[in-house]
């Protein structure tokens, strides 16, 4: 039996002219496939902005990257916000859950198809949801109903919670990048259509993941009043195996 561990830092900065290229986070996780080809994103995060969010997430996935289970842990202004756990099963997803503001929550949601995606916000899973777009229709949009976060917040910093949305992903095209991690052949995304599908429409968002099957996400940036910047700066691939 065979599995296959990315981990790795992702370093969070500012691009507002009074906070150019200062750091104000920073993410560090580890992506494994198994050997079932199941994928378990971990991920602890931490915004230093104002009141300041540490969240660890632990997602597993089917090998296009569509949820098996998830669960998320909260801390919001240094205190305990909420912690939950998903689950997606056939015909239904379901969610148990607790936070400062609602307590205790149980969620069934019923649905038609198969979920594509959940988004609990870490930024190495932002390019892990780019497996959705079919890559053989080349550069072009494709809009994904149906899709769910675990807050609506734009940082995360709420919940967790099951929260139905949907949103295009445009392929820009391939081009060579240099990050702080090294130099890659990467894949330009960006994230598009999200007005009406989110209670505050999300800026214009630019990212770049590894142009092969592990889109290991590389760099974003996020415009408008966020002004974000996101950037690998280590990573290590470790391969195990029993005979």
């Amino acid at each position: 039996m065979k599995h296959r561990t990315i981990r790795g830092t992702i370093r969070y900065t500012s691009k507002k002219p009074e906070r150019l290229d200062q750091e104000r986070g920073r993410e560090f996780f580890s992506l494994t496939r198994q050997f079932d080809g199941c994928m378990v994103l971990q991920a602890h995060c931490e915004i230093d902005d104002e009141p300041n969010v540490i969240r660890d997430v632990v997602l597993a996935m089917q090998p296009d990257a569509s949820p098996i289970d998830c669960s998320v842990r909260l801390t919001v202004g240094d205190k305990y916000e909420g912690s939950g756990w998903m689950r997606f099963a056939k015909g239904y997803v379901e969610c148990e859950s607790h936070n400062q503001r609602d307590g205790r929550i149980r969620q069934q949601v019923e649905i038609d198809a198969p979920v594509r995606w959940l988004q609990a916000h870490p930024i190495v899973g932002d390019a892990q949801l780019l497996r959705m777009y079919d890559l053989t229709q080349g550069p072009g949009k494709t809009f994904f109903p149906n899709l769910f976060l675990t807050s609506p917040d734009h940082r995360g910093a709420t919940g967790p919670l099951l929260f139905k949305t949907g949103f295009g992903l445009r392929y820009v095209g391939e081009e060579a990048i240099t990050v702080a991690a090294g130099h890659f052949q990467a894949r330009h995304f960006q994230l598009v259509d999200t007005a009406g599908n989110l209670p505050e429409e999300h800026p214009p968002y630019d990212l770049w993941c590894t142009a092969d099957d592990d889109y290991l996400f590389l760099k974003g940036g996020v415009a408008g009043y966020m002004q974000t910047h996101y950037e690998l700066v280590d990573y290590q691939i470790i391969e195990r195996g029993l005979s």
